[in-house]
């Protein structure tokens, strides 16, 4: 029994990276990042945005304290020389907290505190929506297998890996896209990256609520036929998995998905069973050996290589 873990081959792919999004160069685009700020702060990390709003926060205090400080004599019971009276001045004001202990006493100071009501206002009404946006997201808790297996199913060579629902719910009407993409010459001698869609043997389940075996039949009509490892690997081939479906609790479409290169495919390998009967009679799914994989007995092609048992297998 093999548990394969992420090679770092794996983690250098060539569409998506560990990342959420590409790692793409991109030359020429004249979008501006702050065009599409909503974006970005719903997709960066809670860490990175708490630093930001917090940031964002004291900021925003401390101009506010510079300019109180331009009338020496504007607020009361302020000691003289001391920024931090006048910070804490403006995060009470901000806040609508209002201890009573400093207050304005000049107009320039009262207008300047309206000034400050207004801002944070809108400052704390956009920073609990997008808060509630980030909650509000639909996410999928998607497990899928660190490895890919090329073993014989019913004596077709058939590609598989495993996918699984994470939480304790389920997925209606749940779609599998496998997609394979690699490195390809056309007639006139010009290299493209091309897809090319993988049918499964079932591509749907109406309810998803375990594990799910996906499963593409290397036939002569499928795009992966005569590949081997290493003609997938001087490719750059690469597998995208799409999983899409309808979360129960929260009656929204969630997507998952991932991506297998060619060093994350086993060959003449299958995967542990994982499913087993208790003495109560009920299924039990056994996760601690969902990425294990145990090589194929091929009694009678022993000596090949796997590329030769390959061969033998496409040609049935």
């Amino acid at each position: 029994m093999l548990k394969p873990r992420l090679r770092r081959a794996s983690r250098r792919l060539l569409l998506y990276r560990e990342q959420r999004y590409p790692n793409i160069e991109r030359i020429g685009v004249t979008h501006s990042h702050w065009g599409d700020l909503y974006h970005i702060l719903l997709t960066i990390s809670w860490p990175a945005f708490i630093m930001l709003v917090s940031g964002c926060y004291l900021l925003v205090n401390s101009l506010f304290a510079m300019a109180y400080g331009l009338d020496a004599n504007a607020i009361a019971n302020i000691r003289d020389g001391h920024f931090q009276d006048l910070f804490f001045f403006s995060v009470q004001t901000m806040a609508s907290i209002g201890y009573g202990a400093m207050y304005p006493t000049s107009t320039y100071t009262h207008w300047l505190v309206v000034i400050e009501a207004i801002f944070g206002v809108f400052f704390i009404a956009v920073t609990t929506g997008l808060v509630f946006a980030r909650f509000s997201l639909p996410t999928a808790r998607i497990l899928y297998s660190r490895v890919a297996v090329v073993a014989p199913f019913n004596g077709v060579p058939t590609l598989m890996f495993r996918t699984a629902n994470e939480r304790r719910n389920y997925i209606l009407e749940a779609q599998l896209w496998v997609t394979l993409v690699r490195d390809e010459t056309t007639e006139e001698g010009e290299y493209i990256r091309r897809f090319h869609d993988l049918p499964l043997v079932r591509s749907h389940t109406p309810v998803f609520s375990l594990s799910w075996t996906a499963m593409h039949r290397l036939t002569s009509d499928s795009p992966f036929y005569g590949e081997t490892p290493e003609t997938l690997r001087q490719n750059r081939a690469e597998i995208i998995v799409t999983l899409t479906g309808l979360d129960e609790t929260l009656s929204q479409t969630i997507h998952a998905r991932h991506s297998f290169s060619a060093y994350d495919i086993y060959w003449n390998h299958k995967f542990v069973d994982i499913i087993s009967t208790n003495d109560k009679g009920r299924s039990v799914v056994d996760y601690n050996h969902f990425h294990s994989i145990e090589p194929v007995e091929q009694h009678s092609t022993a000596h090949r290589n796997p590329q030769e048992q390959l061969t033998s297998w496409t040609s049935h």
